[in-house]
């Protein structure tokens, strides 16, 4: 899509939380963003770009397309945004970002690890988690791990030789409860180990472990009457708990799910698929699937779903969906909830199912719209009595007198109407003469139409100037159209418009639809003519060599063709495979000859 065409979809979009894709010319994700309006954020890009910085810019200059979905809650929004950087890195998410890396946590290698935040991957230097999507997502687990658990933060090299020398001292930290002092030894090593190894558990994501594990502790410091240190455990549950609830889609029990869910009208499908991992959505992708044999829903939605599948690499056995998805691979369970978080997950597909229904029929009603206007510009700068409706375009093709094609092809209601496209083998005129050769189409095409009481066009275009102009208008005086059908001829250099009998030719404004629309055509005619003049040309070269054998004649070349597709197979085959289609006579004079 062009700046003008993006533009206007970003208007398009829902006004509601969600995030958004930015992909380039390759279909590449290059940008992944979280809004709370999807439509003012999105618009934000493409209104007076002369205010954005110079990396931003650079990313609005790569963006062909755009996608989005839409989420409950702006924390909804983050979390998705989040996951979609996490698994894809998109360029643009690294490059904005001060042209730095992603931010991860690492356990250092070192006696009494340290947990640090650092953009540089170093594979020796300890344990990484991440990347994550940002610094504040990173702070914010780093947060609650030092909340949860009694990590050093100072830099100290707490050798044994170090701390037996009493080379150090207890600082702030140990004070205020944050520290329990290994570099005095107030701390075993085994001990700091211990909450190293729960901190692994919240760094590789798995809280519901971890929260089992305060709520044992809790319990068991409780029964054996340790009420204040039952109460830490109980404000670690608590912190962990409203960790949790911002960064929640449903209930964080919803876990290694599937969602799919489909919209249907008469010609399209729009199908929503997603991947929940603990209440959290890491995957999302919405497709529209265009009906060729009206087939139902349920082949659509379990076609879609298993390729989808397949290109996410997931692994989960339960699929939540809005209608029965069958079949299905063994151990894989479909079920269709109705109430509860189960149907808020599917409710939330079929909104973003929705979302693109009600999106694409827009685009397409704007298409209509554009063609509609380009047809009626194009009407009042060819100052026509009637709107082209039905334009037929005239085309030849030849390379040194060669082989002269021609072609026809046919606009409607201003869109290539491709059926009723046509090619034309010049019969009466010798070498190259795109004069007579256009005589000799237009000739054919309207005599035909006349014969058959078929209706004529609005308009006829002839790809080329006065010349080419001249000899169209002569067949149709021939057959007794002149006058009744509009004609003109269309220049390719300086596109100047040629009206019969009128030396003074048009020029229409450069950035009018309706000339748009003449290139289009000429252009489409011209990619028609050359498509057809080369395949015969080559067919003629085919020929040719294969005439040229002893005993091969024209009709003896067919059908080798025919039945072989090519010079070569007919080489590569075996003398009984050539006599079954030409005889053994002829057969053996063909492989003799290869000898």
């Amino acid at each position: 899509m062009s700046f003008d065409e993006l533009k206007k979809y970003a208007l398009m979009l829902p006004d509601e939380p969600g995030v958004y894709r930015f992909y380039n010319n390759d279909q590449q994700l290059i940008y992944v963003g979280k809004a709370k309006s999807l439509k003012k954020r999105v618009s934000s890009y493409f209104n007076k770009p002369a205010g954005h910085n110079r990396k931003t810019l650079r990313l609005i200059d790569e963006i062909t397309s755009i996608e989005y979905t839409v989420a409950n809650s702006e924390f909804d929004a983050l979390l998705l945004e989040n996951n979609l950087i996490k698994q894809n890195q998109p360029r643009y998410n690294i490059l904005l970002k001060d042209d730095k890396t992603f931010p991860y946590l690492c356990i250092l290698n070192e006696r009494f690890p340290r947990i640090i935040s650092t953009r540089k991957y170093i594979p020796h230097q300890g344990e990484y988690f991440g990347p994550y999507a940002s610094v504040v997502a990173m702070k914010n687990v780093l947060e609650l791990v030092r909340k949860l658990y009694t990590i050093r933060t100072c830099a100290l090299p707490l050798t044994e030789n170090n701390i037996n020398r009493k080379k150090f001292k207890v600082c702030l930290e140990y004070h205020i409860g944050n520290c329990k002092g290994p570099c005095e030894y107030l701390q075993t090593e085994e001990d700091y180990l211990k909450d190293i190894d729960q901190a692994r558990i919240i760094l590789k994501g798995n809280l519901s472990l971890a929260e089992k594990l305060f709520q044992s502790q809790m319990d068991e410091a409780a029964v054996s009457l340790q009420f204040e240190r039952a109460h830490q455990f109980k404000e670690k549950l608590l912190a962990l708990e409203r960790f949790q609830s911002k960064s929640m889609v449903v209930n964080r029990a919803l876990t290694d799910i599937d969602i799919i869910t489909i919209v249907s009208r008469d010609d399209y499908a729009y199908i929503n698929y997603l991947i929940v991992k603990e209440g959290s959505i890491v995957f999302s992708k919405t497709v529209e699937v265009k009906k060729y044999l009206n087939e139902p829903d349920e082949e659509l939605i379990t076609y879609v779903y298993l390729n989808l599948r397949s290109a996410s690499g997931s692994t989960n056995t339960e699929v939540y969906s809005n209608i029965i998805v069958n079949p299905l691979p063994d151990g894989i369970n479909n079920t269709l909830p109705k109430i509860g978080d189960k149907k808020k997950l599917v409710s939330l597909s079929l909104k973003n199912a929705m979302e693109m229904q009600k999106e694409r029929e827009l685009l397409r009603a704007e298409k209509v719209r554009k063609k509609a206007e380009a047809v009626i510009r194009l009407q009042q700068d060819l100052q026509l009595a009637n709107a082209p409706m039905v334009i037929e375009c005239f085309d030849n093709s030849n390379i040194q007198g060669t082989t002269p094609v021609a072609s026809m092809v046919r606009f409607a209601n201003g869109k290539p109407d491709k059926k009723n496209y046509r090619h034309f083998n010049i019969k009466t005129v010798t070498g190259a003469n795109d004069f007579e050769s256009m005589r000799e189409i237009v000739f054919r095409r309207y005599k035909r139409l006349l014969d058959e009481e078929k209706p004529l066009p609005d308009l006829i275009v002839i790809d080329g100037g006065k010349g080419q102009l001249s000899s169209a208008c002569e067949a149709l005086r021939l057959l007794g159209l002149y006058q009744q059908v509009p004609i003109i001829g269309i220049a390719k250099k300086l596109e100047e418009i040629y009206y019969p009998e009128d030396p003074i030719p048009l020029h229409i404004n450069k950035k009018s639809p309706g000339l748009h629309m003449l290139q289009y055509l000429r252009d489409e005619a011209h990619r028609f003519a050359i498509t057809h003049h080369r395949q015969k040309r080559s067919k003629k070269q085919i020929d040719s060599s294969l005439e040229q054998l002893d005993g091969i004649g024209e009709k003896t070349a067919a059908k080798l063709l025919a039945h072989f597709k090519s010079v070569k197979k007919i080489n590569e085959a075996t003398l009984e495979e050539i006599e079954k289609i030409i005889g053994h006579a002829k057969a053996v004079k063909l492989k003799g000859l290869k000898k």
